[in-house]
């Protein structure tokens, strides 16, 4: 059996630094749900003190003010995880969309 050439490897028509349109990399999603899920865990927050109650020395005054205090508690950490790994994409691809030619500082 003769041996065969593997197939040449594709290289993109346009470089990274051209102004090509990119193909969505999830940035604008990571940024979407980390606004949407802070601004419910806030508002959860701002619930468990009006509505449910408060919050006081040993925790939420109610059973559902428990509930809305829980989520808040996972929904901003978790938010703010979303918002910095979007944010730090967004930085990397607008520093990659300057570029003029790969290799240049």
């Amino acid at each position: 059996m003769p041996a065969t050439d593997p197939a040449p490897l594709k290289m993109p028509s346009r470089l990274p630094g051209d102004g090509a349109p990119r193909p969505d990399d999830g940035t604008r999603a990571l940024l979407k749900a980390g606004f949407w899920i802070m601004l419910v865990s806030l508002l959860s927050l701002l619930l468990t003190e009006t509505v449910f109650g408060g919050i006081g020395i040993y925790g939420a005054r109610s059973n559902g003010g428990w509930l809305f205090l829980m989520f808040a508690l996972m929904g901003v950490p978790f938010s703010l995880m979303l918002l910095v790994l979007g944010g730090a994409k967004w930085l990397r691809n607008r520093r990659l969309s300057r570029k003029a030619t790969p290799g240049t500082f």
